[in-house]
């Protein structure tokens, strides 16, 4: 019978902290994948400017941070006080922005051909970011560590309490954007537009506004996901929402485009290969985006349409 060596333990120790950490990084690209999914599912535009509405997130929030004179850690009424004001501003920023781009770049482009609202989707991702590098800059800014310390360990496996943090409101998110799809009368008109927005007009569900508040939504959720980036990764770059929204719109793609349960499904499942190819593969920081997107290939040429994506005819 062969016993566990202190090696052996070592490796799955590994293994495991890879996993917890590949869950809290899955848990905001999740998030952001939301708003591609919720976007395309209601117009069939893939919002390419919805990882610089993250990244604005980012900033902002960072301005305020600095702007309150904080450099260190926080603790109790004064944690809660400043988490709640920085996720509050970081959602009413990146909504404010994914509506203010729907109603001035999209929208005069509905009935165009789908290729003009790409254009004005691209367009709109590179004057963000432009706008951001001129703003503050080109170079990493620091954003203070204002979570305390402190983490639970089980065995060899070692959980922060940020990451708890992150995973428990990302979840919270995920459940309420659920609930309000299933449960209220926005989310039956979102799910009406999304099956047939011809017939559900004539049922009386109102277009516009939906895809109004469809916007909303999803600006809301990469605004929440710009306040949990900065406090786990500790950085601030005009260029971050390009490469977070390239992840997140690829967990969107494989978990099946227009899918709310396969963006999430694709966030984790992404986040968690990528923390595992970081460790296991030689250079694997350097290979790891190479990797989640050859398994992407892999499973849209046996599933195109992803791993809950389901085909279905184009709308007329």
């Amino acid at each position: 019978m062969h016993m566990l060596t202190l090696a052996d333990t070592a490796g799955i120790g590994i293994f495991f902290q890879q996993i917890e950490n590949g869950i809290t990084l899955g848990a905001m690209y999740a998030l952001v994948a939301l708003g591609y999914t919720l976007v395309y599912g209601i117009i069939e535009l893939i919002n390419f400017a919805h990882g610089d509405v993250f990244m604005w997130s980012t900033l902002v929030t960072l301005v305020v941070v600095q702007a309150l004179g904080i450099t260190g850690t926080l603790t109790g009424m004064a944690l809660i006080g400043v988490l709640l004001l920085l996720i509050v501003i970081g959602v009413a920023v990146s909504a404010g922005l994914n509506v203010t781009i729907e109603r001035l770049a999209y929208k005069p482009l509905r009935r165009a051909p789908r290729l003009a609202p790409l254009i004005a989707a691209i367009g709109a991702s590179f004057i963000l970011e432009n706008a951001a590098q001129l703003w503050r800059g080109s170079s990493f800014v620091a954003f203070p560590a204002i979570f305390p310390p402190g983490k639970i360990s089980i065995g060899s496996l070692s959980i922060n309490y940020l990451d708890i943090f992150i995973v428990a409101l990302a979840v919270a998110l995920m459940i309420g954007l659920d609930r309000v799809i299933r449960l209220t009368r926005l989310g039956r008109a979102m799910r009406a537009t999304a099956q047939d927005p011809e017939a559900a007009s004539l049922m009386g569900v109102n277009i516009d506004r939906t895809i109004v508040y469809t916007f909303l939504i999803g600006g809301a959720l990469a605004g929440a996901t710009g306040v949990f980036y900065n406090l786990y990764i500790g950085q601030v770059w005009f260029l971050t929402g390009f490469q977070l929204g390239l992840i997140a719109f690829t967990a969107a793609v494989l978990g099946g485009i227009g899918n709310v349960n396969g963006a999430v499904l694709g966030g984790f499942l992404i986040g968690i290969i990528n923390s595992l190819a970081i460790q296991y593969i030689p250079s694997g920081f350097q290979w790891s985006n190479a990797i989640v997107f050859a398994i992407l290939v892999l499973i849209l040429v046996f599933r195109p349409s992803g791993l809950l994506g389901q085909r279905v005819p184009d709308k007329v």
